[in-house]
Order: C-alpha cells, then sequence, then structure tokens
C-alpha cells in the first residue's frame, strides 16, 4: 500500500479514473451490442436509427480515449455497409 501522501493521492485518483473508463467502455461495447443486434433482427428502421446513436457514441468514445480514431473509423464503416446492405435488400 502507498505511504506518502502523493502515492496516497494517485492510488485515490486511479480508483476514480477506472470506474469513468469502465463506465465509458461499457457504453460504447452496449451500443456496439445494441446495434449488431438490430441488425441480426433485420429491422432496417431500427437498424438506422440505432447506428446514429452508436456512431456518437464511438465518437464520444474517442474523445475520451477509449478507443483509438482509427478503430471508431473502422467500425463506423462497417457498420454502415450493413446497415446500407440491409436496407437495400428490403427494398
Amino acid at each position: 500500500m502507498a505511504n506518502h501522501v502523493s502515492s496516497l493521492k494517485r492510488a485515490r485518483q486511479t480508483v476514480t479514473r477506472t470506474e469513468v473508463n469502465r463506465s465509458n467502455r461499457s457504453r460504447v461495447r452496449t451500443s456496439l451490442r445494441a446495434l449488431r443486434e438490430a441488425l441480426t433482427k433485420g429491422d432496417a428502421k431500427a437498424a438506422q436509427t440505432q447506428y446514429r446513436e452508436t456512431v456518437s457514441t464511438l465518437d464520444k468514445g474517442v474523445q475520451k480515449g477509449i478507443l483509438h480514431a482509427n478503430t471508431a473509423s473502422r467500425y463506423k464503416s462497417r457498420l454502415n455497409a450493413r446497415v446500407k446492405a440491409l436496407s437495400t435488400a428490403k427494398a
């Protein structure tokens, strides 16, 4: 265990930041899971609205340092391709 005042403070900060990071990471993963489920169900309208929410969540994840910008772009690109494929298949 930490003994110095500064190391005690750093330990407290680590606990707080770990909780924040876990919450942000969970939010991103939940959003991705919801979109993938909407795609699996085949509901184009629900997938389209969920895609918008997921893109917003991914961008926030990049801002908060949860994801690398290129990783988020790759996710968005692949998910958008699946949403478009679902939309054109239904039309």
